[in-house]
């Protein structure tokens, strides 16, 4: 009796790994295949160029919400060189290197939040990251445009940095400075144009990554500390547009 339930019970997992390896082999075309799509970019093409980004700031006597009296100055820069070489058509793999560089400098502001007082005076942050990143590139054509295609770049960066603080609020002016190590994998999807037969201009956003980011520190040049953090973003983030040139040859 138990080898009849055990036999039974073997022929029903057989039945149903059948079953399921026949409803598997299934092919359905959800319109996400891309292999006889149009050729945009073909295979063999090299292609380089970048992206630049600067932006600076001046506050005078600038009240924004609850800081009133903010002045202050800073700057942003972003510099990220890149080149890709095409495997397949409408597929590249490259490499970009990306520099960055941020300074804020305060002078004064006052926070005024019913009982609570506090006011800030010389205050310096200065912080600087080299990032090299490995990309891959895929390119779906709009239609059958050979001028105007969507593209997804899919990110492995590693990266080093450092930052400086400094507080002039105290008595004594107290600073902390510090060491970054960052490693995280970025979805990038953007569009494109062609200007010509070469020159192409892009419009790309930060839309999904993870980050891992590591910070050794040392406070007045005697007290050591450490800080790890990790950070998984599903946004578009409108400050993170970037727009860029590349030559395709």
């Amino acid at each position: 009796m138990r080898g009849t339930t055990l036999l039974k019970a073997t022929l029903s997992i057989i039945t149903l790994t059948t079953l399921a390896l026949e409803a598997g082999a299934q092919r359905y075309d959800r319109g996400y295949d891309l292999s006889n799509s149009g050729v945009f970019i073909k295979k063999g093409t090299w292609m380089a160029g970048g992206t630049f980004s600067y932006s600076f700031h001046n506050n005078e006597d600038y009240n924004l919400l609850v800081i009133e009296d903010i002045n202050s100055t800073g700057y942003g820069l972003n510099v990220s060189p890149a080149f890709c070489y095409m495997i397949r058509n409408n597929m590249g793999i490259g490499m970009r290197v990306e520099y960055s560089r941020n300074m804020l400098k305060l002078d004064d502001a006052h926070i005024d939040v019913e009982d609570v007082s506090v006011d800030f005076h010389n205050y310096h942050l200065l912080k600087q990251m080299i990032n090299s990143k490995i990309i891959l590139r895929n390119y779906i054509p709009l239609g059958d445009s050979k001028r105007f295609a969507m593209f997804t770049e899919s990110q492995l960066s590693f990266g080093y940095g450092q930052e400086k603080v400094m507080n002039g609020n105290l008595e004594y002016p107290k600073g902390t400075y510090g060491n970054i190590t960052n490693l995280g994998i970025n979805l990038c999807p953007g569009l494109m144009a062609f200007a010509d037969e070469h020159f192409a201009v892009e419009l790309s956003v930060k839309m999904l990554g993870l980050n891992i980011n590591h910070v050794d520190q040392t406070h007045n040049q005697v007290y050591y500390g450490s800080r790890n953090s990790t950070s998984v973003n599903f946004k578009i983030n409108v400050l993170s547009v970037g727009v860029g040139i590349y030559y395709y040859l």
